[in-house]
């Protein structure tokens, strides 16, 4: 019996060796969480969000519903108009103030900014007047009547009736400014007949559970950051202008011709392309009702932005396609362009190829919006429903800033991230939806835009992490960040998850905070949580850590009649493996490793050639894998 209980008690000690173990294993191989800021902390402790990625059983956000009345004079360039707000406070928190944006003070006289603005376009700023909160004008110290309102830059905060949780409140105020003619800072004047009017109205910022109100001022580089709202906007030009805008004409029977609403109406249910506008129409001056003036009036729904464009002399073209054939539900592209610009005649089918691959291909997700314009105008920059591109005379150019721009409805538009802070949660993800849809569309591109670059700049004083806000980064570091660096990590994790399993993580996200504002940490929990894996590594090793990419073939090693390659991560960053492996007799093989060869840490991989065939030289990289020190990447055997 006591040789037994010993026997016992030695399996015991032999048990609790073997748990200590493992747990020792667990401790050091275990994916850590990754760091969370106070601000985030606290809303997290709040539950307004969660350590795992999805919105909070406390989740909340405010919105404004706007009605804008505007008049637009192309001789003057005068924007002038009044609005009514209705915002409602859902935050658990009692506001005291309001803080308007008044973006167009980019351009005033005297603002702080950090991109250049000629001469002859510094105004004197938005004049805001007639402002009633709540069925009062603010105090004297915030300004009355017709006097302008004070604006540190392009904020403006005001002093309001104290606004408790749950609770709304009307805002109403006149406008007016005068658009730029040149200083084309993504809105402003085209030409003498066609001008992109955009953040053109004073908004009310976002008050959110991460920072309270939004007081980053716009100095031009860093771009926006709104909410959801309603916009019904009423929109006044000579008779002679049409008018594109976000959302949905309501009223086209009433400014458009019967000829050209048949033409709207064919090409929605067409699959090829309609001439809604010709040069001969253009010359006729009949497509409009009234010859003096027009009203145009749209409408959208759970947008964070309006914008619209205004011509007396664009062509304009148009198609559509079934984006959900679960429902039959169609998206309509337009493309409106200076007749001389004879590239923005393939841009409606570069549009239209866009939309379907972003539909069926990548991220596969039906695109949310009834239709989609591509404008002539003078920038590359996207709003919702909405692209303003300039003209290009290379047509792989033209594809590229095309898709790129429409991409960018899903990224902010439809997940509401806030772009001002982290830019790499929109523009990585319109870059690496460039990559993907620009060979769809003409199979013989290669697109690599911005892989060469981060190579060049990578590991230098100027190369920060991509968690960096982008307030605090400027010039090539915030190029880095914002498009191509975030674009390969998101590439490098399809690659390593491979097609199906990367979307689901995608469609997780998209479907945990389209509509609302994720943060990074929501973007990495929830796509942890779709893929079912924890990735915590590779966002660490690529998105907070510092290094660089470089790896190099370092031996060629023999055992037996096999080979292996090793190849070292000199530069620390994670980055896949392609080799090509070139025969004595012409012929070679193509190795792929990707990042997950690097999950542990090390810093050397071995890969076996398979082929029993002599080798001539072993050549490292691909389209896709910087190399800031390219000079090791080739091997050849004498």
């Amino acid at each position: 019996m006591a040789a037994k209980q010993l026997s016992n008690q030695t399996q015991g000690r032999r048990f609790f060796l073997y748990l200590l173990c493992v747990f020792s294993f667990y401790l050091c191989h275990a994916q850590a969480p990754l760091p969370i800021p106070l601000n985030i902390r606290q809303a997290i402790d709040k539950g307004s969000r969660t350590v795992a990625g999805q919105p909070g059983a406390h989740y909340w956000q405010n919105r404004a519903d706007y009605s804008i009345r505007v008049k637009f004079d192309p001789q003057t360039r005068l924007v002038s108009g009044s609005e009514s707000i209705v915002y409602t406070n859902n935050s658990p928190d009692t506001l005291r103030q309001l803080l308007f944006k008044l973006y167009p003070n980019l351009y005033k006289k005297g603002v702080q900014r950090m991109m250049t603005v000629r001469a002859e376009d510094l105004t004197d700023g938005v004049t805001v007047a007639n402002l009633v909160i709540g069925g009062q004008a603010p105090a004297a110290g915030a300004g009355n009547g017709r006097r302008r309102r004070p604006a540190e830059g392009t904020d403006m905060p005001v002093a309001t009736p104290m606004l408790t949780p749950g609770s709304s409140v009307t805002v109403s105020l006149d406008f007016s400014y005068t658009l730029n003619k040149t200083s084309h800072i993504r809105t402003g004047q085209v030409d003498s007949g066609a001008f992109f009017i955009a953040y053109f109205f004073p908004r009310i910022a976002v008050y959110d559970d991460i920072d309270g109100w939004n007081r980053i001022p716009y100095l031009g580089p860093q771009e926006f950051y709104n909410d959801f709202c309603s916009f019904s906007v009423s929109i006044t030009v000579p008779g002679d202008y049409l008018v594109w805008g976000t959302g949905d004409l309501v009223n086209r029977n009433e400014v458009l011709a019967d000829t050209y609403n048949r033409r709207i109406d064919t090409a929605g249910v067409s699959d090829g392309t309609v001439t809604i506008i010709d040069s001969g129409d253009l010359a006729r001056k009949a497509i409009t009702r009234s010859p003096d003036s027009n009203t145009w009036k749209f409408e959208a729904k759970n947008v964070t932005d309006f914008v619209f464009a205004t011509s007396n002399h664009y062509l304009w073209k148009a198609s559509s396609l079934v984006v959900d054939p679960a429902t039959g539900r169609r998206t309509r592209v337009d493309a409106v362009f200076n007749p001389g610009h004879k590239d923005f005649n393939e841009v409606v089918d570069f549009a239209r190829k866009t939309v379907l691959s972003m539909s069926y291909r990548f991220p596969a997700w039906p695109y949310p919006y009834p239709h989609e314009t591509v404008f002539d105008g003078l920038d590359q920059m996207e709003y919702p429903m909405m692209v303003n591109d300039n003209p290009l005379d290379n047509r792989v150019d033209a594809i590229e800033l095309t898709d790129h721009e429409i991409f960018h409805t899903l990224f902010p538009f439809y997940m509401g991230v806030n772009e001002t802070k982290y830019a790499w949660m929109d523009e990585g993800w319109a870059t690496i939806g460039e990559w993907i849809i620009s060979p769809l569309i003409d199979s013989a591109i290669v697109d690599g835009y911005g892989v060469e670059p981060y190579a060049r700049g990578a590991g230098k004083e100027e190369d920060l992490p991509i968690i960096t806000l982008s307030t605090q980064e400027t010039d090539n570091d915030y190029y880095l960040n914002s498009y191509p660096k975030p674009a390969m990590g998101y590439l490098y994790m399809k690659d390593m998850l491979g097609d199906s399993l990367f979307l689901r993580g995608v469609h997780k996200y998209m479907e945990d905070w389209h509509g609302k504002h994720p943060t990074p940490l929501d973007f990495f929990g929830s796509i942890n949580a779709g893929t079912g894996r924890n990735l915590n590594w590779f966002w660490k090793r690529w998105f907070y850590d510092g290094g660089y990419p470089d790896l190099g073939i370092t031996d060629l090693r023999h055992k037996g009649k096999t080979s292996s390659v090793v190849v070292t991560n000199k530069g620390g960053k994670p980055v896949p493996i392609d080799l090509t492996v070139e025969y004595t007799d012409g012929s070679k093989e193509k190795i792929h490793r990707s990042v997950a060869v690097w999950e542990k840490e090390d810093t050397e991989a071995i890969i076996p050639i398979l082929s029993l065939k002599p080798v001539r030289k072993i050549t490292l990289g691909s389209t896709y894998t910087p190399d800031s020190h390219p000079a090791d990447n080739e091997y050849e055997v004498h």
